[in-house]
């Protein structure tokens, strides 16, 4: 089978010792949520020398920079995403985004120790942020995410609920989307749920299998997330449109 176009960009970028994550779409599809995923979403380390790695991986590539910022130790640290496009003929058009620090997610040093390693045939191994990373980055404004995240959690349920271990149980209880799911976990792992309430109020409602109460937590929570995710990005999108005026300015 000839390789997609993600699995040779990904090849390139680890051929040339960068150290990155896959995030985002391709990360769900390879924790079994999602079939396709046309972009490719990295996290990676913003030192200078995995930089230089990442360029001469883009350079390779044949990637033009799609828009402000620049690919930038400075502006990936303050969490702005480096967008690219590529034109080397076997990733033609493939787009590449990629961040170092995502809201809620910790250092990428944290992302790396926690990080899950897969072998995908054509391609051998490449570094997958975790899941609870995945579903932690999940938690913005754009509709899209929320769905995602909820198809992530019943994936990991429906790979892992025979055997579970404790921390995919609480794994479970503190990012469950699906009402019912929820409720039946809450009973069959009781004692655990117990001692997540007060980090996640609506388990209340799941251990007494309220289902309407634990939808309405459900409906809060993703309501706070948004607004929290909203101001997270104010003071970005500020400097984002800053650089932008520049660079019409100097071009």
């Amino acid at each position: 089978m000839t390789p997609s176009p993600i699995h040779k960009a990904l090849l390139t970028i680890r051929n040339f010792g960068a150290r990155y994550l896959v995030m985002g779409g391709q990360a769900c599809v390879l924790y079994g949520a999602a079939e396709f995923s046309r972009d490719l979403d990295l996290a990676l380390a913003a030192d200078a020398d995995n930089l230089q790695a990442i360029r001469l991986a883009l350079d390779d590539l044949k990637a033009v920079l799609l828009f402000v910022p620049d690919l930038d130790s400075q502006a990936l640290e303050r969490g702005h995403a480096c967008h690219f496009s590529c034109h080397r003929d076997d990733v033609e058009g493939l787009r590449i985004d990629m961040m170092s620090k995502m809201r809620g997610c910790g250092p990428f040093e944290d992302l790396w120790r926690r990080r899950t390693t897969v072998e995908l045939p054509d391609t051998g191994p490449i570094a997958l942020m975790s899941l609870p990373d995945v579903v932690q980055a999940k938690k913005t404004q754009r509709d899209k995410d929320w769905p995602m995240i909820r198809r992530l959690v019943e994936a990991s349920y429906h790979e892992f609920g025979r055997s579970p271990s404790p921390e995919r149980i609480a794994f479970w209880l503190r990012e469950c989307r699906t009402p019912s799911l929820l409720a039946s976990l809450a009973r069959q792992h009781r004692e655990e749920c117990e001692k997540l309430t007060q980090d996640r109020p609506l388990l209340r409602a799941a251990l007494a299998g309220d289902v309407e109460a634990v939808e309405a937590g459900l409906a809060a929570e993703e309501k706070s997330e948004r607004e929290a995710d909203k101001q997270y990005w104010t003071p970005l999108k500020k400097e984002l449109e800053q650089w932008r005026r520049k660079r019409r300015r100097e071009g």
